[in-house]
């Protein structure tokens, strides 16, 4: 007799497992607590069952806290929590999507306002509840997400701030904005977390980083990575550093765009399609990004694995050292984190 499990990891369930695999130590490591919803009874399972992937239904497991810090205690403040945008741009979009795909909380419990009232439209129409004013809200959110544009932080929080209680927890994802400004605008009692998050928020693989400021408390900086693990992933670091972020991936997204298209192109100039360059352009990059996270493998290592003696790769290797395509990206990071340091001090 075999218990069959669903596992929920930091991105979410896996609907499939190996028995054999589940039961043994090495699987279950970085889980630490269960939840059953609801028990099934065990069922019997065949040898060629269990060498395959069965699919799994009665037990959740959530990570261990090392891996997802307060991983219990942040998920179920998620789902208490109501969330709420000021500015329902493509980013606010892409949060709360995330969040409803996840589980993390219903749609009826996402509340928005913006300018635009097809923004406003856009969020009715998958369950969020649209507002006419910021203070409604604010006064309708637990989590209030600042998502308007640099120049109007300052105004938009300036409206909600007498309805902010300590209960609130301020997510700023506007570039640029420091923790003293958000904290001058929402006031010395606000709950402020800055975010620099980046497009591939849009599918659901942001890479972002968070730093605390005003009363922002722990609790917030576990809410608010729940919140960011459902798109992605995020790292806490000291504000000093948040440039550093923009300059790699704030602004990375333009360098791999840019990486994929000269890629395509030279898959055209060798004779390939066009739109057969670009997937395998495409699917490529994806794929060398999942061998560098999933394998923890230096990527000097795993371009070594590739690389054989007086072969293909080494050729291009070597044009591309002669282009100075290192430094050249090394650069890029550098002049776009001068820039960031730059705009936070006008």
């Amino acid at each position: 007799m075999l218990h069959i499990y669903r596992v929920l990891g930091r991105h979410g369930f896996r609907d499939s497992f190996s028995p054999l695999a589940l039961h043994s130590s090495a699987a279950l490591r970085g889980f630490s607590a269960a939840i059953f919803s609801p028990p099934v009874s065990s069922v019997k399972l065949t040898t060629e069952q269990v060498k395959g992937p069965v699919h799994l239904q009665s037990v959740i497991i959530v990570p261990q806290a090392t891996a997802f810090p307060n991983a219990m205690a942040s998920a179920t403040a998620v789902l208490d929590k109501r969330i709420g945008f000021l500015g329902s741009g493509q980013m606010a979009e892409a949060l709360a999507r995330g969040l409803i795909k996840r589980g993390l909380v219903t749609a009826e419990r996402i509340a928005c306002n913006d300018p635009n009232p097809v923004r406003k439209e856009l969020f009715k129409s998958f369950g969020a509840m649209p507002y006419d004013s910021n203070v409604d809200v604010a006064r309708n959110a637990d989590v209030l997400f600042v998502a308007v544009k640099p120049q109007h932080v300052a105004q938009v929080l300036t409206e909600v701030r007498s309805v902010l209680t300590e209960t609130h927890t301020v997510v700023s994802i506007a570039a640029g904005i420091t923790v003293e400004k958000l904290v001058e605008a929402a006031g010395p009692d606000a709950h402020v977390v800055r975010v620099m998050p980046n497009t591939p928020c849009l599918v659901g693989e942001t890479a972002a980083a968070m730093c605390l400021g005003g009363k922002a408390t722990p609790e917030d900086e576990a809410l608010v990575r729940t919140i960011f693990e459902a798109v992605g992933k995020i790292y806490t670091v000291d504000e000093k550093l948040l440039a550093a972020v923009t300059g790699l991936s704030g602004s990375g997204p333009a360098y791999v765009f840019m990486m994929v298209e000269a890629l395509a192109d030279g898959g055209v100039r060798a004779g390939l399609p066009r739109d057969i360059a670009q997937a395998l352009a495409a699917q490529t990059v994806l794929g060398s990004a999942k061998m560098v996270l999933e394998t923890g493998t230096h990527p000097g290592a795993l371009k070594d694995m590739v690389t054989s003696p007086a072969g293909t790769t080494i050729a291009g290797v070597h044009e591309l050292e002669k282009a100075g395509v290192r430094a050249a990206f090394m650069s890029a990071v550098v002049a776009a984190t001068e820039r960031a340091n730059q705009l936070s001090k006008m």
